[in-house]
């Protein structure tokens, strides 16, 4: 490990003139866990969408979030490289951010519990926050949230933020203040990548990944601040802090409409999409 005093003696800012071309010739540095930008810059693009229609490009690192306010018909990729990431996500509604994410109503309007391709994330005032449109991964989870403070510690003995073995609710509170939320915003958080199933006996069973290179694509029916943690799920019994890379992609594309087959695929979806399309009609979305 680095001390300060080496990372210090790596840098000239001993005057204005030496700290100004320190600081440019930090400039053309990458990583490989950063935001790309522009996003027509990713080296992961998703395959068959013009890299020039990018609006966002990030590799999370393990252990990291991201957050980002995205326009309505914004459609996001997630990609899982290495089998070992756990994307936690929670969407609000950009304009009205106490509309937010239900995981209850998520899994009652579709009648269906498990995550996967044509389900809806819903809000409890009855719209539709975003759809998930592709999966090629199936371990999801709707059921246990994400890993708290106390949750951690006990588990890996170290919970802060900036330390080796953050939380998932430690960081979706970073991500939350960049959009000036604060705990009280943040509801039940639902997971990609490592899957969770219910036992005949009412238990819950992780079922870990589906393996490297899967990946999950969602569309955002309105205007959204999406957040995300990229932490171990709570649920993984492995002695060691364990989650990989997350890749995330957006580029604008159109909500879903009448035309679409999931529009009409139930009597209750079909209400909770009438009433995002009118919700966004009426705000000049």
């Amino acid at each position: 490990m680095r001390t300060p005093t080496s990372v210090a003696g790596e840098h000239l800012t001993d005057s204005v003139a030496n700290a100004r071309a320190d600081a440019r010739a930090q400039g053309d540095r990458t990583s490989e866990h950063m935001p790309y930008v522009p996003a027509s810059t990713s080296p992961h693009g998703p395959p068959g969408v013009d890299p020039s229609l990018l609006t966002w490009a990030e590799t999370v690192a393990p252990g990291g979030y991201t957050h980002r306010l995205v326009a309505r018909g914004t459609r996001l990729r997630f990609d899982d490289p290495t089998g070992e990431a756990c994307a936690h996500l929670v969407v609000l509604n950009a304009r009205e951010p106490g509309e937010r994410l239900n995981v209850a109503d998520t899994g009652k309007i579709p009648w269906q519990a498990y995550l996967g391709a044509g389900h809806p994330l819903l809000s409890g005032d009855g719209r539709v926050l975003a759809t998930i449109v592709a999966d090629t991964s199936g371990r999801h989870d709707a059921f246990c949230g994400t890993s708290t403070d106390a949750w951690v510690l006990e588990r890996y003995g170290d919970a802060r933020p900036e330390g080796p073995s953050p939380s998932g609710r430690a960081l979706l509170l970073k991500a939350a203040a960049r959009h000036g939320l604060d705990g009280r915003d943040l509801p039940p958080s639902v997971s990609f990548f490592q899957g969770v199933r219910v036992d005949p006996d009412g238990g819950l069973a992780w079922q870990g990944s589906a393996g490297p290179g899967a990946s999950i694509e969602l569309l955002a029916e309105l205007p959204l601040v999406v957040l995300v943690a990229n932490v171990p799920h709570p649920l993984d019994r492995r002695p060691a802090y364990t989650v990989g890379p997350l890749r995330v992609h957006a580029w604008r594309a159109r909500p879903t409409g009448p035309g679409d087959e999931r529009f009409g695929a139930t009597p209750e979806l079909r209400r909770a999409y009438l009433n995002t399309i009118d919700y966004a009609e009426a705000a000049g979305l």
